[in-house]
This record gives structure tokens, C-alpha cells and sequence, in this order.
């Protein structure tokens, strides 16, 4: 190659480089707006879901804690007092109106089927309406079906899992099958997360079928 070629290259060169400057100080604000749009964008989303899941969380806790209460009056109170806000507040007024229908069991049967029956409504409080529903009707409702809407509600990962499958054992004692109803209640006792009264009931169930509760 001879020293002109050469020098032409290098011109050539320089001029890429020049005019590659020339863009990124005229047009590089646009990547730059770019990107932090990108980033921010998915910081907001991540922020936005942390901050809903956390509000439903809390609203789910606070749900739980007023349906723990036995007093119906006082029950009724406590439910009364959660902010709820739009969907959720309908369903805040289900479970209100089931727990003030307490002595008229069809009408309380209709605010959770109403739950149940609502496309609104988050899955969280369907599947406590379903949990409620069970345990409400008792015998009143064929043992299978029951133990069905109890198996739905027993699976890894949901929320009343482990009430359901103390419901289950109770359906199952029910219906004569004793050492099913005990498998069930004593693999219960090795869960880790199994709540103090949760595991007492467990407790004096095994006692009361007759067998001892595994260390």
C-alpha cells in the first residue's frame, strides 16, 4: 500500500470518528432519555407490585385477624374498621353480613356463595369463603363434595392450606374413616409453619381418635 493510500485511510478514518462525535453530541441525549426511561420504568414496575402485593398482604392479615374473633358483634366491628376500597370492600361486606347472619345459616351461605360467585374478587377471599362455606354447612353438604372444595384448597401454596387439611380430617373422621383423618392430622404436627392454636386443635384431635400426637 503506498503512503498515499495510506494517508487516505487515516483521513477517511478520522473523518468516521469525527462525524460519529458529531452524532452522539447532537443525538446522544436521546439514548441517554432512553435508557433512563427503561431503567426507571422497570424500577417503578418492581416498586408498583412490592407496594400492591404488601397492600394486599396487609388487608389479608387484617381480614383474618377480625374473622378470628368469636364474638360475632365484635367481629362485625373489626371488619367494619379495615380500609378496603373497591372490590375489596365488597367483599369486606360479604363477610360481614355472613358473620351477622350467623343464626340464619342460609343467609350467611349466600354472602359467601356471593364471594365465591364474584369475578372481582381476589382468590385469596374466594378461597376463605370456600373455607368458611365448608365449615359452615357440616353435615348438611355431602362429605365428597366437601372434601373436594378442601383438596382445592389444600394444595402447596395456598394461603388456608393447612386449615383445609385440618377440615379435611375432621370430614374424614365424619365419615368413619378415623386412620385416614390421623395420617393427615399427624403430618400436620410436622409443619413448621403450623400456628400455636392451630396445632393445640390438631393436638387434642389425635388424642381425642385414640392415638398419641408424634414427637
Amino acid at each position: 500500500m503506498s503512503n498515499t493510500d495510506s494517508f487516505i485511510d487515516e483521513v477517511n478514518e478520522e473523518v468516521r470518528r469525527d462525524q460519529l462525535y458529531t452524532y452522539l453530541r447532537k443525538y446522544g441525549w436521546i439514548a441517554a432519555v432512553a435508557v433512563v426511561v427503561l431503567v426507571g420504568g422497570a424500577a417503578y414496575n418492581e416498586y408498583s407490585k412490592a407496594s400492591a402485593q404488601s397492600a394486599a398482604q396487609g388487608l389479608g392479615d387484617a381480614t383474618m385477624a377480625a374473622l378470628s374473633i368469636e364474638d360475632r358483634a365484635d367481629q362485625r366491628a373489626a371488619l367494619g374498621e379495615i380500609g378496603a376500597e373497591g372490590p375489596s370492600a365488597e367483599i369486606i361486606t360479604l363477610l360481614q353480613g355472613a358473620a351477622a347472619a350467623n343464626n340464619d345459616k342460609p343467609a350467611a351461605i349466600a354472602s359467601l356463595t356471593a364471594i365465591i360467585d364474584n369475578a372481582d374478587a381476589e382468590e385469596i377471599y374466594k378461597d376463605l369463603a370456600r373455607l368458611k362455606l365448608v365449615m359452615l354447612q357440616g353435615a348438611d353438604a355431602p362429605a365428597a363434595d366437601r372434601i373436594d372444595m378442601l383438596d382445592a384448597l389444600a394444595v402447596p401454596g395456598k394461603a388456608f392450606r393447612l386449615i383445609a387439611l385440618e377440615q379435611k380430617a375432621v370430614v374424614l373422621v365424619e365419615t368413619g374413616d378415623v386412620e385416614g383423618a390421623l395420617v393427615i392430622l399427624q403430618e400436620l404436627l410436622s409443619e413448621q409453619s403450623l400456628t400455636t392454636d392451630l396445632r393445640q386443635r390438631v393436638t387434642q384431635l389425635i388424642v381425642a381418635l385414640g392415638a398419641e400426637p408424634k414427637a
